[in-house]
């Protein structure tokens, strides 16, 4: 299928039809050498009264290739380096974000040369806000303004993250339908197109705003759109390919620099709070009880996670510092705290969505932040914050062009007003290094308060604690005895079958029967590292990875050990979860291990990551990739994409360019009643 689109005959060839792609752009032309998810950048062409850029990708099964008018000869390659090289300086040595963000847009601006240039980026509903922004004198400003979520719909935010750039150089083009040669037999996919048409309701919104071109540039993490680099111009802009690849490139640099700002950032706060909590425990002594410590330091517990009002309940005391409601309520949230897991955090800005009971009370207690001492007499450590009067500056009503029938014909928004709402509910959100905090610190009140009892007690509690000690030797030794049994049991499996497989000598089941033994052993190998760890309920995931790779390392050849990276978080989760993603693990190494270098050893990445309440975990090799050649049975993908599900998760795998990467991602808890 051939086809063309433009004035091909007007400024290319008088005539295209039945011409060979070679003869037709002027230069030698081999579509085997262009890659599959990747642009290709060919030689100039030169037309009938002008010089082409020309890019060139494929598009299921079709090469596309795109020409626009190349800018003059000169030094600007030269020019652009430089550029993009001072803007690299300019982006490491802004302090803080928001200094970053402003750097940001003015050199987008000094490249691009757009009359308005925002830094917009998404929060966790979808919504955007623009924390950046560079303007041309007389262009109105949306600094700090919000845009609703259906601004940017959600299938173009999937876009966003394959075509990294869109340029609309004319909000008042008139498109330019595709001219096949021969009646078509697919449907041409114009997604990573460059040059493509957008939609007509984008076109109207652009208009209402008074834009007269626009650009977009993704700013993507690890997958990920975290925000767009918005371009606005009054009047008709083009961008020419070298800048929009420098703008992409530029995209990137921004993109680590944000992340980078971004855990400095989470660094300080942690580092901070770990001074708090010395301060604190600071009051806990030999002569002191848990009692008298709430008493004493409720100030400093309160002022160390920035909260309204703290409360500790220790059976029937109760100690408060701040502004906490009555005790009754106090008693009720901590019997809703109470059905958390002991000793982990559990926090939330918006108390009334779990708790509606607790809408009565939200100018007190909007934001909680608990978490449970596990023993005889409990102890709930209870942070409160107030509800927080946020007042939002959007561009637009965002309400006012919300159509009632979700049936109805989507329309573009026709007013971008300052309008500003107050909103109401939630509380200042807890951070992740706030809620860590507050589980240290139930942990050294917890050592703190073993240390006293081993002061204390005398020998009649002395008896019951070595009768607890008793007890607790019996439940590891129950534990210990049922991973031995499970152990058995799968290595009189394992005999079974390697006794088969003998008997199967020369038939095609051997190979079967060998890969069943090796996947029994790799259940058995995450179970023993599991189950030989300090708690089988809750697990460092992380550190469950490590010493499970360290094991796998130990069965490979000596040679893998100095090829395998980790770079691994700590991730908190259920035992019962950890096992899947041990088998995950498992079966991701080994398969790279036998495939990526035809047996032999190789750089090998394992990570894993945490965003909000999921986590991802990343293996990525430097081999031969997945191809197109089936490679095993097919039941190993079959077993994954079941133990995948089973975690309710994702597994993606993705060119690494070379080599396969694989992206496995799922809840890091389910959802508590």
């Amino acid at each position: 299928m051939q086809g063309v689109a433009g004035d091909i005959e007007g400024r290319l060839a008088p005539s295209w039809h039945g011409l060979p792609v070679a003869q037709l752009i002027g230069q030698p032309f081999d579509a085997s050498l262009i890659p599959a998810n990747e642009v290709s950048i060919l030689e100039p062409v030169i037309g009938q009264r002008e010089t082409f850029d020309v890019s060139a990708h494929r598009s299921d099964g079709l090469i596309l290739i795109e020409l626009e008018p190349a800018e003059a000869a000169g030094e600007r390659p030269l020019a652009m380096l430089a550029m993009l090289e001072a803007a690299s300086h300019r982006f490491e040595r802004a302090i803080g974000l928001r200094e970053l963000y402003r750097e940001a847009a003015e050199v987008f601006r000094e490249i691009t040369g757009y009359d308005r240039v925002m830094i917009y980026r998404f929060l966790e509903d979808d919504a955007g806000v623009v924390v950046g922004e560079a303007d041309a004198d007389g262009v109105g400003s949306f600094m700090n303004h919000h845009f609703p979520a259906g601004d940017i719909p959600r299938q173009a935010r999937e876009l966003y993250v394959s075509n990294r750039i869109r340029v609309i150089p004319d909000v008042n083009y008139q498109p330019a339908p595709i001219r096949l040669q021969a009646t078509p037999t697919q449907a041409v996919d114009l997604s990573d197109a460059a040059l493509r048409s957008v939609s007509p309701i984008h076109l109207q919104y652009l208009r209402n705003m008074e834009v007269g071109a626009s650009a977009s540039v993704s700013i993507v993490q690890d997958g990920v759109l975290w925000g767009l680099i918005a371009c606005h111009n009054r009047t008709t802009r083009r961008l020419s390919l070298p800048v929009r690849v420098a703008c992409r490139t530029l995209a990137s640099g921004l993109s680590r620099q944000i992340r980078a700002k971004d855990e400095a950032v989470l660094y300080r706060e942690r580092i901070r709070l770990r001074a708090s909590e010395d301060r604190a425990c600071a009051r806990l002594g030999p002569d002191r009880t848990l009692a008298q410590f709430f008493r004493d330091a409720g100030k400093d517990l309160r002022t160390m996670l920035d909260a309204d009002g703290f409360a500790a309940i220790q059976g029937s005391d109760l100690f408060t510092h701040g502004r906490c409601p009555d005790e009754p309520t106090i008693r009720e949230l901590s019997a809703y705290a109470r059905r958390t897991i002991p000793h982990m955090p559990n926090a939330t800005d918006r108390l009334s969505e779990k708790l509606p009971e607790a809408d009565r009370y939200r100018t007190l207690v909007s934001g909680l932040l608990s978490v449970v001492m596990s023993s005889e007499v409990p102890t709930v450590l209870l942070w409160f914050r107030a509800e927080k009067l946020e007042v939002v500056n959007w561009a637009g009503n965002p309400h006012k062009d919300v159509a009632s029938d979700p049936n109805a014909v989507l329309t573009p928004r026709s007013s971008f007003e300052d309008w500003t709402e107050t909103v109401r509910g939630p509380s200042k959100p807890w951070s992740l290094a706030e809620t860590e905090s507050a589980e240290r610190l139930v942990q050294r009140l917890g050592e703190e308060r073993g240390t006293q009892r081993l002061r204390t007690l005398n020998e009649e509690l002395a008896l019951t604690i070595r009768e607890n000690e008793a007890l607790i030797g019996q439940k590891d030794f129950l534990l210990k005895e049922v991973n031995h049994r499970v152990q058995n049991s799968l290595q009189i499996v394992m005999t079974f079958l390697r006794m088969q497989a003998r008997e199967a000598s020369g038939s095609e089941a051997v190979a079967q029967l060998t890969e069943a033994q090796r996947r029994i052993s790799a259940v058995a190998l995450v179970h023993r590292r599991l189950y030989n760890g300090v708690s089988v309920e809750v697990v460092d995931l992380g550190q469950s990875i490590d010493e499970l790779v360290d094991d796998l390392a130990a069965s490979m050849a000596e040679e893998w050990r100095e090829h395998i990276h980790l770079d691994l978080v700590p991730v908190l989760i259920s035992a019962d979860r950890a096992v899947p993603v041990g088998l995950i693990v498992t079966e991701l190494v080994i398969n790279a291990s036998k495939y990526a270098y035809d047996g032999q050893a190789g750089p090998l990445a394992i990570a894993l990551e945490q965003h909000i309440d999921r986590f991802r975990l990343i293996v990525a090799d430097r081999g031969h990739g997945k191809g197109t050649v089936v490679k095993g049975t097919g039941f190993g993908s079959r077993m994954m994409d079941a133990v995948v599900d089973q975690i309710a998760g994702k597994l993606e795998n993705h060119d690494n360019r070379p080599g396969l990467r694989t992206v496995v991602s799922a809840p890091v808890k389910m959802n508590w009643s």
